[in-house]
């Protein structure tokens, strides 16, 4: 039993031309993509909430520190973003080459299937049971659909996860945004990998992950998992758009961990995503022995799940592998994670594609206060436009999320997509 869906939107692909092709102000790039209505939401310098204030601004030690990374606000050829009105196709110019190294997207679904398989009422909130047309090869995916109690439109929220489950409170604890967010009056689709199924029976908290997602299985891989990945969530957010309960320029993203990955990478390479909050993903490449230099990191952006996959060879999840060592161990990179790492990028490019959208980094052990040297360029990026408060990064001391840093993602939410 589908929806009732609206209007149909421009693809990623139609945004992406329109940036090279016109070239325009950053003031009409914002219009074309949030719509008029989005623009002065999106430019004024809102303040951010007492309690995250001091969040948005590094502790003195990397305030003036920008690392080794290469600065997003240079061109291919050298040359420097000197305008605001030079940012577009600076920014245009980032989107192609990641998109171009990990393999393109398909033009985006413009009316993604939706199935409703099971409702039940859950407290305050209505709980869907949902099958959405969303991954590569157009299967369906199994996902899970909190709707608050009102009448709406209301803000909504993509949550990514290895599972949908977890997502709603149906899972690992501390990592129910979804749940949480709805109780708050979100809309909240929780997406896991596309071959992960939902199993509502199942009540097992740690319940174990499924194989490795790659793309179509038996198929040659002409997406990054990790992009491919993107391109679902980029696909969810069409859903939830299409949505009358929903307004269309206020639906963020969150994930945790493995979901934090997806994520960023969803929010940053698909500019309707008003803002995103990412769990200890592991913001910037980081080959460090895990063991000894950097224990409990876990930024495998090298793997064959993530960047490390060589297109082409066939998509097959069971031989997918374990963990790989890493390059300072003697693992060669592979895949778009070589040509990114030998060609000089660094994912600061990517954070700076949100400008001037905010996004929240929730650090724990991946992401410790010295990653603000590469949240600096995006504080650049923004203040070169002329936005404030764009960036922030909260810690903690696990990599698991806390209680605590779970109120800050909420309440940064509701700063940017409540009224």
């Amino acid at each position: 039993m589908p929806f009732n869906l609206n209007a149909k939107r421009p693809s990623a692909m139609t945004t992406t031309a329109t940036l090279i092709v016109i070239g325009t102000t950053l003031v009409t790039w914002v219009a074309k993509v949030n719509g008029a209505a989005a623009v002065e939401a999106q430019l004024q310098n809102r303040q951010p909430p007492t309690e995250l204030a001091e969040f948005f601004a590094p502790p003195e030690q990397y305030r003036s520190d920008f690392g080794n990374f290469r600065s997003p606000l240079i061109f291919a050829n050298g040359t420097r973003v000197q305008t605001a009105a030079d940012w577009p196709r600076r920014r245009a110019e980032i989107l192609s080459t990641w998109q171009k190294m990990m393999g393109p997207w398909p033009p985006l679904i413009e009316k993604p299937r939706v199935e409703i398989v099971n409702t039940r009422q859950r407290e305050t909130i209505t709980q869907h049971q949902v099958r959405i047309e969303i991954a590569l090869g157009d299967p369906m995916v199994d996902a899970l659909l909190l709707i608050p109690e009102g009448q709406g439109p209301f803000p909504a929220v993509v949550v990514v996860y290895y599972d949908a489950e977890t997502g709603v409170g149906l899972g690992a604890p501390l990592r129910d945004y979804g749940w949480q967010l709805a109780k708050r009056g979100f809309v909240a689709l929780s997406v896991g990998k596309p071959n992960a199924r939902v199993d509502l029976a199942n009540t097992n908290v740690n319940r174990p992950r499924s194989e490795a997602y790659l793309g179509p299985i038996g198929k040659p891989v002409r997406v990054q998992p990790l992009s491919a990945l993107a391109y679902a969530a980029a696909n969810a957010h069409t859903v939830l758009a299409r949505r009358p309960d929903v307004r269309p320029d206020r639906i963020g993203i969150v994930g945790h961990s493995f979901g934090g990955k997806w994520g960023m990478f969803a929010s940053c390479l698909y500019d309707k995503f008003a803002c995103a909050v990412w769990s200890d993903p592991g913001i910037v490449f980081d080959e460090r022995d895990r063991r000894k230099q950097n224990p409990g990191g876990s930024v495998n952006y090298f793997d064959v799940w993530y960047l490390g996959f060589d297109l082409g060879a066939v998509a097959d999840p069971k031989n997918a592998g374990p963990f790989r060592k890493l390059p300072s161990e003697g693992q060669p990179r592979t895949g778009a994670y070589k040509a990114l790492v030998e060609g000089g990028h660094d994912l600061v490019e990517l954070h700076a594609l949100m400008a001037p959208r905010p996004f929240l980094v929730s650090g724990g052990t991946a992401d410790l206060p010295e990653r603000w040297p590469a949240l600096n360029h995006s504080i650049a990026v923004n203040r070169l436009i002329g936005v404030e408060n764009r960036v922030a990064m909260t810690h903690r001391d696990t990599h698991s999320p806390d209680a605590q840093a779970n109120e800050q993602v909420y309440r940064f939410f509701e700063w940017w997509l409540t009224d």
